[in-house]
């Protein structure tokens, strides 16, 4: 609990540095937010291993659930049906037709620096959620019935974690040609709120124990703070420059 609230606050500094205009404060803040991140996703996943939070998974797994009925998912069908595309956000397919469709406008526009960070943020990200995966081997939720097909272990979630690395990393971009403070606000906030409801949707569709998904949500801030303090020094130091010059 005392990690979340650190990170909470390093998020908050993260949004008054943005807003206030202080670049100083952001490498100091991506590094605040990867150094918790990391530290966040260790303490989960040596209380996944030692069993220590199956307790709180199944009490927090079965909050979602009709009292009496773990079998029923709380709430009308309709938001059943809404879960299972709200989670389709964080699957690969739309991703990647997400990754796609932006790093060709980059492309296109002659940033192409912009696109291979992009790419190799989002693409190095997935790659290092299966190899978690498939290291720790954890088997998925055997309370109730699965709701969305699922070809892979359980930790960490994968759909929180590159979700998280996908739209952060996307955010940072965007941000980046963005000088309105209150537009800046926006573009993460909204990075973060997808981020979080396809974490909750794995939860609620019964593929992932709620410390998949924390854990899931702590590995790709930290994975996109790290990609993102990449940026940030290249664009500062780099003597190749990230985006063209304007010739018109």
């Amino acid at each position: 609990m005392r990690t979340f609230l650190k990170t909470n606050r390093v998020t908050a500094w993260l949004v008054r540095g943005i807003r206030n205009g202080n670049a100083h404060r952001l490498p100091v803040a991506l590094f605040a937010t990867l150094t918790l991140g990391v530290y966040a996703f260790i303490e989960i996943a040596e209380e996944m291993a030692e069993g220590e939070i199956r307790k709180f998974d199944e009490m927090l797994f079965l909050s979602l659930r009709a009292p009496g009925d773990p079998s029923t998912p709380l709430g009308p069908p309709w938001l059943q049906e809404t879960a299972v595309e709200v989670t389709s956000i964080g699957g690969y397919p739309l991703i990647i037709l997400t990754l796609a469709a932006v790093a060709g406008f980059f492309i296109v526009t002659r940033r192409y620096g912009a696109a291979v960070y992009a790419v190799l943020a989002v693409g190095s990200g997935a790659l290092l959620s299966q190899t978690l995966k498939q290291y720790y081997g954890r088997p998925r939720p055997d309370l109730v019935d699965h709701m969305d097909t699922v070809h892979t272990m359980s930790f960490p979630s994968g759909h929180a974690m590159v979700t998280t690395v996908a739209y952060l990393t996307l955010a940072s971009l965007v941000i980046g040609f963005l000088t309105d403070r209150r537009a800046r606000i926006y573009v993460l906030a909204v990075a973060v709120f997808v981020a979080v409801i396809v974490g909750v949707s794995r939860v609620y569709l019964g593929v992932h124990w709620p410390s998949d998904v924390a854990a899931g949500w702590a590995l790709g801030a930290a994975w996109a703070s790290l990609s993102w303090l990449i940026l940030h020094f290249l664009k500062h130091h780099s003597r190749v420059p990230i985006e063209p010059e304007d010739k018109s």
